[in-house]
């Protein structure tokens, strides 16, 4: 069983505007990685998926992958504010009224090419490519090996607090590459993550986070794959024993499909603070 993790640009592009770089991650049970890089346009994506991916293996995306609702928010990114809001880890809506929604495209193609959606309620199946939406934030909080025990790092957006706009692009590499260096500790554990065993991650510890946005942005999509992937072997592993179903309640498209966030937890991240009893390994 292998995991691929993908950072998804939102938006697919137009005939005038190239669609942004997509991170790519592929790792197998031992965290080794496999295969990482970038593609763009969902077609690349897509393709990239499909060609590495075999009945077994589990994929984590970085987007909203079902979208029912016509405005305001859906319940799993309600929830996100709900679990882990304490961390300073929020979601961004997502509704049928955005102009970018490449998740929902990514989707349909996962499924044309027989892979299926999940919303958690069944675990992994050996004869199935299982995928599953979720939020690399919510990983870094939720997984305690990081150690975000107070607050998420602040290695996406700039810190307004900081005085000047050097100021800020200077503490967000530095944010990043403490994150990096926290990433070691997934190294020999289980689920293990090793981003030295391939050149392309190997790349994330020994550069350090250039402070250029675009290449900053170029890293910062190939780390959260990563991220993604370790979540595919997390819920993969353990099942709700490390992770929880955010939006398990709300109501399904015109297909039955429930949209979930399905993301690692703590015990106090959990409704009412209890621990789940694992449902699956």
């Amino acid at each position: 069983m292998n995991y691929i993790g993908v950072d998804l640009a939102w938006g697919e592009g137009t005939t005038t505007k190239t669609a942004n770089e997509t991170g790519l991650a592929l790792i197998d049970a031992s965290g080794t990685v496999l295969d990482a890089g970038w593609a763009r346009g969902i077609d690349a994506v897509a393709a990239w998926v499909i060609t590495r991916a075999a009945p077994g293996d589990v994929i984590a995306i970085d987007a909203p992958l079902v979208v029912a609702n016509t405005t305001g928010m859906r319940a799993c990114e309600r929830e996100v504010a709900q679990r882990y809001g304490q961390w300073q880890v929020y979601a961004n809506p997502s509704n049928l009224g955005l102009p970018w929604l490449g998740g929902v495209t990514l989707r349909t193609r996962l499924e044309q090419a027989g892979f299926a959606y999940t919303d958690g309620s069944r675990p992994p199946l050996p004869e199935e490519v299982q995928f599953f939406e979720c939020y690399p934030y919510t990983t870094l909080v939720g997984a305690p090996e990081l150690g975000y025990d107070v607050e998420r790092p602040r290695y996406k957006r700039f810190n307004p607090a900081l005085p000047s706009p050097a100021a800020r692009r200077d503490f967000r590499a530095a944010e990043c590459d403490d994150l990096l260096q926290r990433m070691l500790r997934l190294t020999d554990i289980r689920p293990a993550l090793d981003l030295r065993s391939h050149p392309t991650t190997a790349t994330l510890l020994e550069e350090a986070s250039p402070l250029n946005d675009a290449a900053y942005k170029h890293r910062e999509d190939l780390l959260d794959a990563t991220l993604c992937a370790w979540t595919a072997a997390l819920w993969a592993q353990f099942g709700t024993e490390r992770c929880q179903v955010l939006g398990a309640t709300d109501g399904p498209d015109a297909e039955g499909r429930v949209p979930v966030i399905i993301a690692p937890a703590r015990p106090e991240q959990r409704p009412g603070g209890r621990v789940a009893r694992p449902k699956h390994h």
